[in-house]
């Protein structure tokens, strides 16, 4: 018994040591920490309290000003400065303008006319006077707010001001009047100078001094009026006669410092930004935020030493209560761990280290009749079970694992049987492309390139030879893949029985043909709102003879180029098969020796790429076919492919592409259209 006394005061002896040893860093660290935090409620208040005022300014400033705007841009109101001799407008704006001023929280409204000079100004104080207070000179001083602000771009400014011939002081909203580059004057209202300043000053808080400046950084607003840049908006006055936030700021560097954060605070405007610099001599941190449609920033000094985040009276007696009750803590939780806890878990963890390694027979420490020994017990049973479960996980893992190997089995065979459907599919599909007939008829006059977006699509390209010319066209479908597929199949044979029942030297007829019978064969109303059966469509009859090409399209286009020129032949409006019908015609135009002719579907055009993801579009297309057009076809399908491809870069193909150019330098081989093929 003494000696395990003796162990328990060693133990308590040294963990006491140790915390005396802890504390001297322990209060370091803790007055840094407290500093930092206090440092961190600071700024972050300050931040906040910035962030409500710029909202509490915003509110009425900015529906005073929208009223002004309103009443600037009134019909009324610029009539009336149109033609001020005017009696029926001159009583029409005043009555209206009356109505207004009711709306102003001011009381008050104004209006200049320009060619004349004369201030109109009415408020509350007295009855209504349609005659002008008094008349603008340039040469004026007091009136160079007007003509400098006529004079700047700027459709409107505040600027707080005393007007000295009225004995006023207020935050005037004046907004600029022009009809396109002839001024016709200026308009708006005023805010009364010593309430704005004590609403923005009424919940001040101690250690902030908030003030508002304009882009210049003259101060609009302070707790001391004696700094307030009366007329600011006058450009004639020097920088020196203006007080600007700058020039409380001593240090040339920190003074650059501060333009830089105003002009980063108007370029993110609704951000707050924070710095620290010496204002008027003393450490202050600045909070900046911007209001955009007020063109003010709003800046809070905040000194650190009279912001009252913590309170000292109470925070010393919390430290030293807090010390005294760890210390007690401290020494009744270590005898308490150690007598009743550490020990009798240190058995208990040898035990269930033994269960671990799979020694499921190791005895646990089940005799006491305390917590402690439930807890052995429960973990003896948990034990038990551990070893059950187990024992049914693994025959359960085995079982499932064979009909997992059962189901692989049959996905992969059944992924090997779509596979090999569509590759059968593919081979049908490339089978009716026109392919061979093409080389065969026109070797060196023609170039393809046809990438289905799947292994099957639902682009396919058409061509007929007669001793007569060339019918030669592409078929965008609906759709891609196999449902694509089967539509091109469908479109393939409408096609082919339209050649048949008016010709192929009539490709508007084809189209038209194409059109009625694809109605005919999937009748809309039988079919799912989902399911698209349109189809774009454009074909060429080429008269080699009578050097003639005669064009008719279904939303796709025909392009020619010769390199210098380009030209773009429109098809119709609406693709075959839509709700709407329309009727295609022919456009008969010449065959141009050496200009290449395509036709594209909108796969080509609609591809995804670039740094935005946006499509390739025309713009970019016609310049592609100018810049390639003196190239052999086979060349300028190479380069159409790279640069799409290029373009593309890791966007997947969005849809089915289908591109068919023919040029005719020279004639073609007369001899091959005695072996002309139906295709």
């Amino acid at each position: 018994m003494a000696q395990r006394w003796g162990l328990r005061g060693q133990s308590t002896l040294t963990l006491l040591l140790a915390c005396l040893l802890a504390l001297i860093p322990a209060l370091l660290i803790g007055w840094q920490a407290v500093d930092e935090a206090r440092r961190h409620f600071a700024t972050r208040y300050a931040e906040q309290y910035t962030l409500l005022h710029m909202q509490e300014i915003l509110a009425p400033v900015s529906r005073e000003l929208a009223l002004a705007r309103r009443f600037a841009d009134s019909v009324v109101t610029r009539e009336w400065l149109d033609a001020t001799d005017d009696v029926e407008r001159r009583d029409r704006f005043f009555r209206e303008a009356e109505g207004f001023r009711d709306q102003f929280s001011g009381d008050a409204y104004f209006v200049v006319d320009h060619d004349s000079g004369d201030y109109y100004y009415n408020d509350a104080e007295a009855p209504e006077s349609r005659q002008p207070r008094y008349r603008l000179s340039p040469d004026d001083p007091e009136d160079a707010w007007y003509f400098d602000s006529i004079a700047s771009n700027a459709s409107y400014n505040i600027n707080v001001n005393v007007d000295g011939k009225l004995g006023l002081a207020k935050v005037w909203l004046n907004v600029a009047i022009r009809d396109g580059d002839r001024a016709l004057g200026m308009a708006g209202g005023g805010l009364d100078l010593s309430r704005f300043l004590d609403d923005f000053l009424r919940d001040r808080a101690p250690g902030l001094t908030p003030m508002i400046v304009d882009n210049r950084g003259a101060i609009q607003a302070h707790p001391d009026r004696d700094r307030l840049a009366l007329n600011s908006a006058t450009q004639r006055r020097l920088d020196g006669d203006v007080p600007r936030l700058q020039m409380l700021v001593d240090d040339a560097a920190q003074r650059q410092r501060l333009e830089d954060a105003m002009l980063e605070a108007r370029r993110r405007p609704g951000t707050v930004l924070q710095l620290d610099l010496n204002l008027e001599g003393r450490p202050r941190t600045l909070t900046l935020g911007y209001l955009p449609e007020l063109q003010w920033l709003f800046v809070s000094a905040l000194d650190l030493e009279s912001a009252p985040v913590f309170e000292g009276r109470w925070f010393w007696a919390l430290l030293g209560a807090l010390a005294l009750v760890l210390t007690l803590l401290m020494a009744g939780v270590a005898y308490g761990i150690e007598r009743l806890i550490l020990g009798p878990l240190r058995r208990l963890q040898h035990s269930a280290q033994a269960i671990a390694d799979g020694d499921y027979a190791s005895h646990l420490p089940t005799e006491r009749g305390d917590e402690i020994g439930e807890l052995s017990r429960a973990f003896a049973h948990m034990a038990g079970q551990v070893e059950r479960h187990t024992q049914e996980l693994e025959a359960t893992v085995r079982h499932r694992t064979r009909d997992l190997e059962t189901t692989n089995a049959e996905m992969a065979a059944a992924q090997r049987q779509i596979d090999a459907s569509l590759e059968y599919a593919s081979i049908i599909q490339r089978a009716i492309l026109p392919r061979h007939q093409l080389e065969t008829h026109l070797a060196g006059h023609q170039a393809v390139l046809w990438r289905p977006r799947d292994q099957v699509g639902g682009d396919i390209y058409v061509f007929r030879a007669t001793e007569a010319g060339y019918l030669m066209g592409v078929i965008d479908c609906a759709g891609h893949g196999v449902p694509g597929s089967l539509m091109t199949m469908l479109a393939r044979a409408i096609v082919d029985h339209a050649i048949l029942k008016v010709g192929a030297d009539d490709p508007a007829a084809i189209l038209n043909e194409t059109d009625r019978q694809n109605r005919a064969t999937l009748q809309r109303e039988s079919l799912p709102a989902s399911i698209a059966t349109n189809m774009d469509m454009g074909l060429v009859w080429v008269e080699r003879d009578a050097g003639r090409l005669t064009f008719a399209g279904a939303k796709m286009s025909l392009y020619a180029s010769d390199g210098a020129h380009l030209e773009v032949h429109p098809g119709g409006k609406r693709a075959l098969g839509q709700k709407r019908t329309m009727v295609h015609e022919n456009h008969i135009m010449p065959l141009r020796r050496g200009w290449t002719y395509s036709l594209c579907s909108d796969g080509f055009l609609d591809q995804a790429g670039g740094e935005h993801g946006f499509g390739f579009g025309n713009r970019r297309f016609e310049a592609m076919l100018k810049r390639h057009a003196d190239a052999t076809l086979d060349d300028q399908i190479a380069a159409f492919e790279a640069e799409l491809d290029a373009y593309r870069g890791d966007h997947a193909q969005r849809d089915d592409i289908t591109l068919l150019c023919f040029r005719f330098d020279t004639p073609p081989d007369d001899g091959a259209l005695a072996h002309a093929s139906p295709t």
